[in-house]
């Protein structure tokens, strides 16, 4: 049975293939369709990345190490039909050793262009699953209201003693993607 986490809440994972799934379903009404975007920042001990190639997302799709690979991208949101829109497969036992942590995120592509944001955005989540058996190991309802925020930081997998542990995360950032790639870089 799977565990639905609070914001803050860190479990063992116990897996070396893990998937992590984001999804969303935007308001109506708003003009634009939304196109929310998942990445993974993976990170070293000082919080950056060791080289541009460990950010994987729509233009990236797979980290240099082979450890993270998106599905791609759903430019919608609307292809999922309540299951997950954007996915991200990882395979632990290939993170390069110099990798601490990886941040897996969701930002709204053109969002100040679209006037839109997180507030605008409902029924997000971020769930960590058994990528053999597909079993939900863990999930995160994003219950907040970012009614200014354009990009999440959902939850992060990052090892301690040797074993990955996953935390979820759901902090808000007001500048879209380039906010957590000069973050992060």
């Amino acid at each position: 049975m799977a565990i639905s986490l609070e914001k803050g809440q860190r479990i063992e994972i116990g897996l070396s293939k893990v998937s992590v799934g984001l999804g969303w379903d935007p308001n109506e009404g708003t003009g634009f369709d939304f196109d929310l975007d998942a990445s993974a920042f993976m990170l070293g001990a000082n919080k950056k990345l060791p080289k541009d190639e460990y950010f994987v997302f729509y233009n990236n799709q797979k980290s240099p190490d082979g450890a993270v690979e998106s599905t791609g991208d759903d430019l919608t949101g609307g292809n999922s039909d309540g299951g997950d829109d954007e996915t991200l497969n990882v395979d632990l036992t290939k993170v390069d050793p110099q990798v601490q942590e990886i941040i897996f995120t969701a930002t709204i592509y053109k969002a100040e262009e679209r006037k839109q944001n997180f507030g605008q955005v409902r029924n997000s989540y971020i769930r960590i699953y058994n990528s053999i058996t597909n079993e939900e190991i863990a999930r995160y309802d994003l219950d907040e209201d970012f009614s200014i925020e354009t990009a999440v930081e959902f939850g992060r997998l990052y090892r301690r003693n040797g074993e990955w542990k996953f935390e979820a995360m759901g902090i808000g950032n007001k500048g879209g993607l380039q906010a957590l790639v000069n973050k992060y870089q």
